[in-house]
């Protein structure tokens, strides 16, 4: 696992966006997550602009549990929800992109949200070392 940005982490997994998913799916289950939305931003982008772009996928990653935690602390975080989970062609492989909790959480400065934010973090953290075990 990787530091990507100053608010992801990830790993490059050496399949396709179509092959990858279901793995990414069950390491996201694994840990108490659910998909709850899905961007195809490649099909998004032809369609609206006309613009060819690799494949990309954004899945929206919940963990019921913890969001609950989160909306008892601050009801205004569901204005962050759900965790963004994106899969991105790049060339060679796909590269799976997870925001950091404890970044996107932070902003709201309330103790109980950053305790949920660490759980999720801990969680995503241990579905990316999953998938950079071999299949």
């Amino acid at each position: 696992m990787s530091r990507l940005t100053s608010f992801t982490f990830g790993t490059h997994l050496p399949g396709t966006v179509a092959e990858e998913r279901p793995r990414v799916e069950a390491a996201l289950t694994a840990e108490g997550f659910g998909v709850l939305t899905e961007i195809d931003v490649q099909a998004t982008v032809k369609a609206k602009l006309g613009v060819d772009r690799a494949p990309m996928v954004i899945l929206g990653a919940c963990n019921p549990a913890l969001a609950n935690a989160a909306l008892e602390a601050d009801p205004s975080v569901g204005a962050l929800l759900p965790c963004n989970v994106v899969l991105r062609d790049e060339g060679t492989g796909t590269l799976v992109e997870v925001i950091d909790p404890l970044s996107m959480l932070g902003v709201v400065g309330r103790a109980g949200v950053a305790a949920v934010a660490k759980e999720a973090r801990t969680r995503l953290e241990r579905v990316v070392a999953s998938l950079e075990q071999p299949a």
